[in-house]
């Protein structure tokens, strides 16, 4: 089955003849909206519901507030979230993934679902 739903994929996706230079194209700017140690920990953040910037901070060990607020700079400007600004006392801002963000979940559960595997798999081999 796995199969079978990779090949649909793949005619879907894939141009025939193949076009290597597109398809490389495609997977660059995918690793560049996506790429890097952080942006996929801050959208995953932000999908549970982590609003704040202290909040999706706290939520990210390792992240540094100057490169938390670099990240979600350029997320804002792909589209990723939205950066809404609440006119409070004092004022807030909050940030939140839009439909466009979320249209890769799916992306994001198998690539949690590889990595499980994967750290599984190397585990059990250094167990032998």
């Amino acid at each position: 089955m796995e199969d079978e739903k990779r090949n649909k994929i793949a005619s879907e996706v894939l141009s025939n003849p193949r076009n290597q230079q597109e398809e490389i194209q495609a997977l660059q700017d995918t690793l560049y909206v996506l790429g890097g140690k952080w942006k996929l920990p801050i959208i995953n953040s932000i999908c549970n519901g982590n609003k704040r910037f202290r909040d999706i901070e706290r939520s990210i060990p390792g992240i540094t507030t100057r490169m938390l607020s670099k990240e979600l700079k350029e997320m804002s400007a792909n589209q990723l979230i939205r950066r809404t600004v609440i006119d409070d006392m004092p004022v807030s801002i909050e940030y939140t993934a839009t439909d466009y963000c979320r249209s890769f979940g799916d992306i994001i559960l198998e690539m949690i679902k590889w990595g499980k595997a994967h750290r599984s798999r190397l585990k059990s081999n250094n167990d032998d």
